[in-house]
């Protein structure tokens, strides 16, 4: 008898009871507004700001709307203007090359190795083009951080790191989004914490925390923020600052802090999920794995592996007959955008170049979620039906 799967790819955890206790008394209080507070009053948003700011290590963290906006944010503070060129991964998802188009910046992008990771070759390479790299870690996988800062440093570039799948992961011990200057975070659904949209942003850097601060609304009510540079900084950048609001409000902020509380342990149930797949899919004919280096700690709340050098048809086919068991898999190959899937090519916005390496890697990454809804035999399932279907199509080709 076939094997299907009948469970649901895109079904969260309910958020915990706490939380929904949290954000009911915020909402009976009727003071949402990130600077609604009385007093000495710290806030839900504020409280927030400590302790995720505590969670990774660093100086300073302001809670904001989207990890989108975090980005932007991170580009306007470190003073990027229109038609100023920042350097990207070509293997990302859309709001990172549309951050950059947002303030009218142009993305150059940076190939990818079949590691999923920058290409660090490329980068060295590239790094005169730019005075700042955004730095993805698509789908939670760390480049060579000591590498890539090396590079960095050498040629003056400004490291922003994109760590909207990489919340709880750390390289050689060290929190991600804590070697660049700044680490912007993602707080959407389908992330490591759930308030429906919202992020992070992350530095140790007075000015650029106080030129953030400024950006996310706070207009002269700044010292309510839960992490303050001194207010001598704020005096420095006040009025060429714009006001382009987005923290995030104190309902959103309820909901996250039970949340931040147990990340550790999610992302514990999560790696759990994705080794038993990752055990499963290995050694299938024609199904490249991906790597882990012993450097990187990951959360493995998604899953990627490669069909390098399979004709459009033949993934397609893997993709439908899975699909008619139950598994839903994304290709980011596609020629056309579909979903959240799209390549450096489908962004008209920005101009690119053809990158045969990259291409060949992008057209063979295939993409699927981990929902901590999935229990380990779930899991182990969906690991048969994806080694079956794969091997049954590359035997065919």
């Amino acid at each position: 008898m076939t094997e299907v799967f009948s469970g649901n790819f895109t079904q969260q955890e309910p958020i915990p009871d706490e939380g929904i206790k949290a954000a009911l008394e915020v909402m009976q209080s009727g003071r949402l507004h990130r600077y609604n507070l009385q007093q000495d009053e710290v806030g839900e948003t504020g409280l927030l700001e400590q302790e995720f700011a505590a969670y990774v290590g660093a100086k300073y963290a302001l809670a904001v709307a989207s990890g989108g906006y975090a980005l932007a944010t991170a580009l306007r503070a470190v003073g990027v203007k229109p038609g100023d060129k920042v350097l990207t991964n070509a293997f990302t998802l859309a709001p990172v090359p549309g951050s950059i188009a947002s303030i009218g910046a142009v993305p150059v992008f940076v190939g990818v190795t079949e590691d999923l990771t920058i290409d660090l070759d490329d980068l060295a390479a590239r790094a005169g083009q730019s005075k700042v790299l955004m730095l993805s870690h698509m789908r939670g996988h760390l480049a060579d951080m000591d590498r890539l800062m090396e590079i960095a440093d050498e040629a003056g570039l400004i490291v922003i790191e994109d760590c909207a799948h990489t919340m709880g992961a750390a390289w050689n011990g060290r929190a991600s989004g804590r070697d660049g200057l700044i680490g912007c975070y993602s707080t959407q659904t389908y992330k490591h914490m759930n308030s429906g949209e919202g992020g992070f942003f992350v530095t140790d850097d007075d000015e650029v925390m106080a030129r953030a601060i400024i950006l996310s609304g706070s207009y002269m009510l700044y010292g309510r923020n839960g992490t303050v540079p001194p207010p001598e900084v704020f005096e420095r950048v006040k009025y060429e600052t714009p006001n382009v609001s987005g923290r995030m409000d104190h309902l959103r902020a309820a909901i996250l802090r039970p949340q931040l509380r147990k990340l550790d342990s999610q992302c514990a149930a999560w790696n759990a999920r994705y080794e038993v797949v990752e055990d499963g899919l290995r050694g299938t004919p024609g199904l490249t794995a991906i790597n882990r280096p012993e450097a990187e700690t990951y959360v493995g709340s998604s899953i990627q592996f490669l069909l390098l050098d399979w004709s459009n048809e033949a993934i397609d086919e893997v993709l439908q007959r899975c699909k008619s068991r139950g598994v839903e898999l994304k290709w980011f190959g596609g020629a056309e955008p579909s979903g959240f899937t799209s390549r450096y090519d489908s962004w008209r916005y920005a101009p690119s170049e053809r990158m045969p390496k990259s291409d060949r890697i992008l057209k063979g990454i295939i993409d699927m979620r981990l929902p901590l809804t999935f229990s380990l035999d779930d899991c182990a399932l969906i690991a048969r039906i994806i080694r079956a279907e794969v091997g049954a199509v590359f035997q065919a080709t």
